[in-house]
């Protein structure tokens, strides 16, 4: 048992390296899952992800803190899958995400791709949501 859950870490790592987006859901005010592509990077124990101000995902944290996160799969879905489970906050302490080195290095070309400085994405997407996982599951 304990090797299988070293496995599915070490798949879960190798995704949280080479993923470009990870799928975050949250609850909404009736209830029901709301699952939405974001971007991430791993930032020491927690996932960090910035958001725009007015999203209704930062209004799903506040009610419901808990959230799940997890990775497109292979074509069949048979395999690689990570699923995470956890717990969401508002991180005012994280600077812009232009100041964010790791957030910057994997992004900068999306952020182009945007139309946007690395400035200017920071002030759309000015909210630090931290992740912090309580569950791993997959296979």
């Amino acid at each position: 048992m304990a090797d299988k859950k070293a496995k599915l870490e070490s798949k879960a790592k190798k995704f949280i390296k080479q993923e470009y987006v990870i799928w975050l859901t949250t609850i909404g005010s009736d209830l029901a899952p709301q699952p939405r592509p974001v971007w991430f990077i791993w930032d020491k124990d927690s996932f960090l992800i910035f958001s725009q101000p007015h999203a209704h995902k930062l209004k799903h944290i506040k009610q419901h803190p808990n959230v799940s996160l997890h990775f497109n799969t292979d074509k069949t879905g048979d395999q690689d899958v990570i699923v995470y489970v956890g717990t969401a906050r508002i991180d005012a302490a994280v600077p812009p995400a232009y100041k964010v080195r790791a957030y910057m290095k994997k992004y900068k070309s999306g952020i182009q791709d945007l139309g946007a400085t690395p400035e200017q994405f920071s002030g759309e997407y000015s909210v630090a949501i931290r992740v912090t996982p309580t569950t791993l599951r997959g296979w």
